[in-house]
């Protein structure tokens, strides 16, 4: 799913809604908003998500996104802009064993990417057991914006993940994980009854 709009706009290439969907061998390919998870329970096995601005983004939904390659086109922006709004607010990204690196053509340099920043102040996202290159700045996690931070709530979470960019002192507002999140706590214990777990680590 390419969306070629480029640099410079929003310009989404799936807009998910709804819940208990699957999305496996996909390449979704954006610059800013590239991948929309709003509503629902969904997963994303052995995936191509490329982008540079805020690519991963949504309001409602529980993501679980496996095996996947996560490549950045450019510098100075968050793969991850998770909108939750409350603190009852269901939604939940987890990135688990993928990689994040700079995309083919990319002019990302080192340290000049983010994990994550919160479009809204409950956002919740963990990167665990994942490959992070050195474009991933050490702070790991930025602020919204200087004037409208959002990080007083904040649930940004890492386990386990390896690579250049998996180290350094991460932001004050983000949190080291004891173990892994399971697939059942994102998605329920009946998830094997839809998602394909041969796409799954």
């Amino acid at each position: 799913i390419k969306n070629t709009y480029g640099a410079g706009s929003q310009a989404i290439a799936l807009s998910a809604y709804n819940t208990q969907q699957g999305y496996y061998g996909v390449g979704f390919y954006g610059y800013q908003d590239t991948l929309l998870a709003e509503t629902g329970n969904q997963v994303y096995g052995k995936c191509y998500i490329q982008g540079a601005v805020d690519f991963i983004f949504g309001q409602h939904a529980r993501i679980w996104i496996d095996s996947s390659d996560i490549r950045v086109s450019a510098g100075g922006g968050a793969i991850t802009a998770n909108g939750r709004s409350s603190s009852s607010d269901v939604s939940y990204y987890v990135i688990n064993k993928s990689s994040v690196a700079a995309s083919q053509s990319s002019t990302a340099g080192t340290g000049t990417v983010y994990l994550g920043r919160p479009w809204s102040e409950y956002a919740r996202v963990d990167f665990q057991n994942t490959v992070l290159s050195a474009i991933i700045n050490s702070a790991g996690w930025e602020e919204w914006s200087s004037s409208t931070p959002n990080t007083e709530d904040v649930t940004f979470e890492e386990y386990g993940n390896t690579g250049t960019g998996a180290s350094g002192t991460r932001a004050s507002f983000s949190t080291k994980l004891s173990s892994a999140i399971t697939i059942s706590t994102i998605l329920g214990s009946s998830y094997t009854s839809w998602v394909d777990t041969s796409y799954i680590a």
